[in-house]
């Protein structure tokens, strides 16, 4: 399973990659090129390998990103939700640029550093600004009016809910890929399994840089 992550530069995206493959946090930013992750996981009991590809936000790398989404089963669009101008990316550039390439690809929304929602330093650079965290209504609507598969707030510092993100992206992702391959014996995954799936242990063999 091909899972693409993108969305502005500094939101979060190689903080949720490494936060899940490895359990610990980036302490310093360094802005992302183009990194591919590989972990084999286990979903109902059958190895999956699943390839996380990580690319940069930066507009310097508009005509190069694309490269990366050749084969695509999923895609991760992700924007912070403290920072209103990542989210308003999401529909004026983001999902231009995936449907342009991927038409089919599913889409999970992901807002990121949760964590940051009630942050006293935070506050006060939006309120210069003036400027407020995204609302989680907003970007629920906003996951609809995209028709995305979802949408999931998650911290990768404190984790919450960091798993769920990447078990819906693996879910969909299978049900994408042999929707492709098999298109009338597909089974559809119900919310239910998504959370069994959830509720699991993923163990990781291997995850590379």
């Amino acid at each position: 399973v091909k899972c693409v992550l993108v969305g502005d530069g500094a939101v979060g995206k190689t903080s949720l990659v490494v936060s899940y493959t490895t359990n610990g946090y980036p302490t310093e930013y360094i802005p992302t090129a183009f990194d591919n992750f590989s972990a084999v996981v286990s979903v109902d009991g059958r190895p999956v390998r699943l390839q996380l590809c990580d690319t940069a936000g930066q507009d310097e790398f508009d005509k190069l990103r694309p490269l990366c989404y050749t084969n695509a089963d999923i895609f991760l669009l992700c924007f912070s939700v403290v920072s209103p101008t990542s989210f308003q990316n999401v529909s004026e550039k983001w999902v231009p640029e995936i449907r342009c390439h991927c038409p089919k690809a599913p889409i999970i929304l992901v807002g990121t550093q949760s964590d940051l929602r009630e942050d006293v330093k935070v506050l006060i650079e939006l309120d210069k600004c003036k400027e407020k965290p995204v609302p989680e209504e907003a970007a629920k609507l906003c996951a609809e009016e995209i028709k995305a598969v979802s949408y999931i707030e998650c911290s990768a510092l404190t984790q919450k809910n960091l798993k769920e993100v990447f078990d819906t992206a693996i879910v969909a992702g299978i049900q994408h890929s042999d929707s492709q391959q098999q298109p009338k014996k597909s089974k559809s995954r119900t919310p239910d399994k998504v959370r069994d799936l959830s509720k699991s242990w993923w163990r990781k063999y291997c995850c590379l840089a």
